[in-house]
């Protein structure tokens, strides 16, 4: 079968390089994809959100199926636009359908969604422009830190942590006032939920599921988690706390009833979905100290953790895609390499603020025990004709290894790590320390 993949990043890359090794696939197309995933697959220079040249092209090569990495076509409705188009209205989209992508897309749909059907989230409101009073009254009510949340995406850079009650009123007023832009023009605040933190996928064709290896992955750019958010510095599976006493309540408490919601809903949802929970480390309202709690849904698999996570996958991914597109999921076996996997990011200096592209990167081709997925790579030519790969983003690459643990698999990757070089590289080497 031939398969589209949409996406540039290094959660691409990952799927690429996985659904490149089943059986089942004569041709891989990447739109538009990067440096890495032109080594497993041919890149097709269109946007993921063009949905017209998307659509001319699954008809001109006769696409059999399109997975859709990131976010932003899901929440601007691809799936719909496909059931709707004439020619391509057969061709299943692997992720959920506009209505279904909300849950990602406003953060006031997914925490209304979990009270709707008792899945254990923390207390919050939603305030608008004109609602400026209420919100901090309600700030008022609760305990610092204060957690600010734009109901739109933005990025991954849209939630505010802040200490003091004045940081918070100034904060909800800048973010209300079009800090960024559409996407906060309402502003969800919630209370602050103590624990710690891990992702675990799920993989559903809208009635059955799959749970896919549980990660934990690392947004501050500093060691010891400090400093700016990013995408990602990297990422571990398994996750230790995350056993089997602790997944049974994730399943019984979250999976079994946001699959449920959905079906109750009318949602029509066929792919991932990425539940970021938090292991809590004192009681609340709807959960003990131990229990796990959301914080909030994606609708694809997460970066980097995809780039862990693949590697824990032995079974044949496009396979219980074909599950998925079927609704046959239940039928399909998914099986867990017991390895650890790890991913640790190399990024540019100055990201996630202001950084420079363009720089050469080498060594790549020295590294042996490891894979290296490419997040923000290109190919540039040089003067002489010679193809070089350079930086193009903040994140640039995930070196991801296996281990028999986790010092094992992390000491494999910092190896590798040293062979790569381009100019300003930074990395985190705390990854799995608080594990």
């Amino acid at each position: 079968m031939k398969i589209l993949l949409l996406g540039s990043g290094g959660r691409e890359h990952a799927l690429a390089w996985k659904i490149s090794q089943s059986p089942l696939v004569s041709k891989l197309y990447i739109a538009p994809g990067n440096a890495g995933t032109r080594l497993v697959g041919r890149n097709v220079p269109i946007k993921a959100t063009d949905f017209e040249a998307i659509r001319q092209f699954v008809i001109a090569e006769d696409i059999d199926m399109v997975v859709v990495g990131p976010e932003q076509p899901l929440v601007e409705g691809i799936y719909d636009y496909f059931r709707n188009e004439r020619y391509v209205r057969n061709v299943p989209v692997i992720g959920p359908s506009k209505m279904g992508a909300q849950l990602e897309g406003s953060k006031d749909f997914a925490k209304a969604f979990m009270q709707r059907h008792g899945i254990p989230t923390a207390a919050y409101r939603t305030f608008t422009p004109d609602t400026i009073a209420e919100g901090k009254d309600f700030l008022r009510t609760l305990q610092p830190p204060y957690v600010l949340k734009a109901d739109g995406l933005c990025a991954g850079k849209g939630v505010l942590i802040l200490d003091t009650l004045e940081e918070a009123e100034r904060e909800l007023e800048e973010m209300l006032g079009g800090m960024f832009g559409q996407a906060s023009s309402r502003v969800v605040i919630e209370e602050y939920l103590s624990g710690i933190e891990c992702s675990v996928f799920v993989l559903t064709d809208g009635r059955d599921y799959k749970i896919l290896p549980v990660a934990k992955d690392y947004k501050r750019i500093g060691e010891g988690d400090t400093g700016l958010n990013t995408g990602g510095m990297g990422s571990v599976s398994p996750v230790p706390f995350a056993d089997a006493e602790f997944m049974k309540k994730v399943e019984k408490r979250i999976i079994r009833p946001t699959i449920e919601g959905l079906r109750e809903e009318h949602i029509d949802y066929r792919g991932f979905i990425f539940l970021g929970l938090i292991r809590v480390d004192r009681d609340y309202s709807c959960a003990k100290a131990g229990d796990p709690m959301v914080i909030e849904y994606n609708v694809r698999m997460g970066d980097p953790e995809t780039e862990s996570v693949m590697l824990r996958i032995e079974s044949d991914l496009v396979d219980l895609l074909c599950g998925v597109a079927e609704r046959n999921l239940g039928s399909r076996k998914l099986t867990i390499d017991p390895r650890t996997a790890v991913s640790v990011m190399l990024v540019s200096g100055g990201y996630p603020e202001h950084y420079e592209k363009g720089f050469p990167i080498t060594g790549l081709d020295t590294v042996e025990d490891s894979i290296v997925f490419h997040a923000g790579t290109k190919v540039a030519v040089a003067e002489d004709g010679t193809e070089q790969v350079v930086t193009d983003g903040g994140r640039v690459l995930a070196v991801s290894s296996y281990g028999a643990n986790r010092k094992e698999a992390l000491a494999t990757s910092f190896a590798s790590a040293k062979r790569i070089e381009f100019e300003g590289k930074y990395l985190r080497r705390d990854i799995g320390s608080d594990l």
